[in-house]
């Protein structure tokens, strides 16, 4: 009897999914919880595993397609059964124009200055594309040739070593069951012969374009899951979300001098402790967390028919990432130290890079932190993420004149800026958690308090 293998929801708000590799190819026998294959969702690049031992008897989507949750992508069941009618099911209605669509995408185009197809996808661009009219690569016997080694590489890996030629092969990986991550590839690229290296570059956060053709007069790229996810959400809040900002100026003199007696404090400790550097969004978090502790009203979320308001503090943090942004959750922000907030900022950070976050560490937060000052941006606004009432803005950290204690000196000064969801938060109850804010910061003792 043969078992459907369909689009699992594999995070609360993921609707749909691009199936990015199969990990098991047609013919091979699985056991329940094998991973057959590689989804990216909302979020996140998460793995699809077998819910029912068998043979793999048929891939109803290639590699690349895109199809709602619930949509019939596989079949296992016992060698030889008929799976035409199963597989048939696929493609059928919205969900076969969506796969339909997607597979044109990455045809190239038939003609001189037509649209550019889209780039290929992670496997594709590490040297493993498979196209529909692919088959299974050969066992070895009967005189075929032995397929290459395999190496467990994350996307976001083969994509770097791709496009700094690096051989996979050579790279020993440090991430589950020996996976080759981004990180491992930062030795690999160093010694890689200088004619495979690139010419240096200015490293961006955001998707590189693909290549041009100069008969071309644009490029079509089909959107990722996250970048779809990014426009729904912020069309929800900017249109409907009644939003006013409040910006004030701190004095960080007193924060510098307190992360540099902490990171004093740290190189005549132990080497464990000299891993973990405290940043200043560290202790941004860490303020931002004390203050929302005294302003419950900015710890909330709008719920349509009620306003829930939070006794737990969860503070998200904006990260970009390749495809656009995503928003890890330090829980309890409020009850951790300055270490274990930044020993948790980074792990996070350097997962949700890989796309390799759980849905359970990038949802719940109460309020998020976004911080633009390392890009030198002195000041801007952030849009809220719903359901959240409230969004923190940073700005960069710069020496200014000012007037302190009677006479003009040179300061560092730091602007943040406050967005606020007008139907839960008012302008004086924002404006008191942001003099709550700026006072913890110039008196960083408070956040030990």
């Amino acid at each position: 009897m043969t078992t459907k293998v369909v689009m699992e929801a594999l995070s609360p708000t993921m609707e749909e999914g691009r199936l990015v590799e199969w990990k098991k190819q047609e013919g091979e026998t699985v056991a329940v919880g094998d991973v057959l294959a590689e989804v990216e969702t909302d979020k996140a690049v998460m793995e699809l595993v077998a819910r029912a031992a068998g043979t793999l008897l048929k891939h109803v989507i290639e590699a690349g397609a895109t199809v709602p949750v619930s949509d019939l992508v596989a079949v296992i069941g016992e060698p030889g059964e008929d799976v035409s009618g199963t597989a048939g099911q696929a493609g059928s209605g919205a969900a076969g124009q969506r796969v339909s669509k997607e597979a044109q995408a990455t045809q190239p185009s038939p003609g001189k200055n037509q649209p550019v197809a889209m780039p290929t996808p992670p496997a594709a661009a590490a040297g493993e594309e498979r196209r529909p009219s692919d088959k299974p690569p050969a066992r070895e016997g009967n005189g075929a040739k032995a397929a290459p080694t395999r190496v467990k590489a994350s996307p976001l890996a083969r994509r770097i070593a791709a496009e700094r030629g690096v051989d996979l092969v050579g790279v020993t990986g440090s991430g589950p069951e020996g996976r080759v991550v981004a990180r491992d590839l930062e030795t690999a690229v160093a010694t890689a012969p200088a004619s495979s290296r690139p010419a240096p570059s200015v490293a961006t956060p955001t998707a590189p374009l693909p290549r041009r053709p100069a008969d071309a007069p644009y490029t079509d790229v089909p959107l990722t899951q996250i970048r779809k996810t990014i426009a729904r959400r912020l069309a929800q809040s900017i249109g409907p979300v009644p939003t006013f900002y409040l910006t004030s100026e701190v004095d960080m003199e007193r924060v510098v001098e307190a992360r540099e007696s902490l990171l004093a404090g740290q190189r005549g400790s132990g080497a464990e402790e000299k891993q973990i550097k405290v940043s200043f969004n560290d202790i941004i978090i860490k303020a931002v967390a004390m203050a929302l502790r005294q302003h419950p009203a900015c710890n909330s979320w709008w719920q349509d028919d009620h306003i829930r308001y939070w006794n737990e503090v969860h503070v998200s943090m904006a990260v970009a990432v390749e495809e656009g942004l995503i928003t890890p959750v330090i829980r309890h922000a409020d009850q951790k130290t300055l270490r274990e907030i930044a020993g948790e900022s980074r792990d996070l950070a350097a997962r949700a890079r890989e796309r390799r976050l759980k849905p359970e560490e990038y949802t719940g937060g109460t309020f998020t932190v976004s911080n633009l000052g390392m890009l030198d941006i002195e000041e801007f606004t952030a849009i809220i993420n719903p359901p959240e009432t409230g969004i923190l803005a940073v700005g960069r950290m710069a020496e200014k004149p000012v007037a302190h204690e009677g006479a003009v000196t040179i300061r560092r000064r730091m602007r943040l800026t406050m967005s606020c969801d007008h139907r839960v938060i008012d302008g004086a109850t924002g404006a008191q958690f942001l003099k709550t804010l700026k006072g913890m910061l110039e008196n960083p003792l408070a956040l030990v308090w």
